[in-house]
């Protein structure tokens, strides 16, 4: 337990970092939005001069209050860890050089950078408030509602004030890339970039084949029994994990043995046990 709680804290922490230097970095020096209390955080800084981090925490002072109310007590306590921990970074980071005054490239290295930092706060089952913590309240009061929708929802909301703000439509089109990247890098991070593939075999030759997949490729299977409904027959199909980089093997070894084996490949997105991921 200890030794959980140590990972989460040290990956908030890292995770935060990474996002306040991409933010106060590439973002802030060109008026660009990653959406979240950051880009109006981004506003008020232009206009009063407000410390970005300072302002974050102020903003989300209302949605604790409520959410001490409505959500649990530990996940709160820990997305108020991680908003204060980015709040810090952000005013620590503020004095530092804009990297580029390319808003294109900004957008880039800026939704890199912040969707490195948050898919690490997200490893560590945490939150730094603002969109995500909107979000967890809404649905603590209706649950039917979609948590992606809700998402871009807000963050696409606090774009368009920005775009509204400084009156620029190039903001809005470039806050819009960096969105789009941040999303795409909280996938590759957060689930990893070696997918794996989940086939599923229908043949007369399934212990044949099972056997071969075991010798070169070094997978088991599983037989699950099933019923050919078209010809009323019983059929034993091989389910499968295997590598992405294994699948034409796999598919070369199956037309070996039996060139009229059905096939079924699809992606799977997170694989626990041997032989790949382990669960904690």
């Amino acid at each position: 337990m200890k030794k959980k709680l140590f990972k989460e804290i040290i990956y908030t922490i890292l995770g935060t970092i990474i996002i306040a230097f991409g933010t106060v970095g590439f973002l802030l020096p060109n008026k660009l939005s990653s959406g979240g209390f950051t880009g109006i955080a981004t506003i008020f800084y232009y206009l009063f001069n407000l410390p970005v981090g300072t302002t974050v925490i102020l903003l989300n002072i209302p949605l604790f209050i409520i959410a001490f109310f409505r959500i649990g007590k530990a996940f709160l306590l820990k997305t108020i860890f991680g908003t204060i921990s980015l709040s810090i970074f952000i005013d620590l980071f503020e004095g530092i050089n804009a990297f580029t005054d390319d808003r294109f490239l900004a957008s880039i290295y800026g939704g890199i950078l912040i969707g490195i930092g948050t898919s690490l706060v997200f490893k560590a089952n945490n939150a730094t408030g603002g969109s995500d913590l909107i979000v967890q309240l809404v649905q603590s009061f209706s649950k039917t509602l979609s948590a992606s929708n809700l998402l871009v929802g807000v963050d696409g909301a606090i774009v368009f004030l920005n775009l509204i703000v400084f009156g620029e439509i190039e903001i809005g089109l470039y806050s819009a890339i960096t969105i789009y990247i941040m999303g795409k890098m909280i996938d590759i991070v957060f689930e990893g970039i070696n997918f794996s593939k989940m086939v599923y075999i229908i043949s007369d030759s399934s212990e044949e084949i099972s056997k071969q997949i075991g010798i070169f490729i070094k997978k088991g299977t599983t037989g699950l029994y099933g019923k050919g409904m078209y010809f009323d027959r019983e059929k034993l199909i091989l389910m499968c994990v295997v590598k992405r980089r294994d699948i034409m093997k796999l598919k070369e070894l199956v037309a070996k043995i039996d060139e009229k084996a059905f096939l079924i490949i699809t992606d799977a997105r997170d694989v626990y046990g041997l032989g790949f991921k382990e669960v904690y």
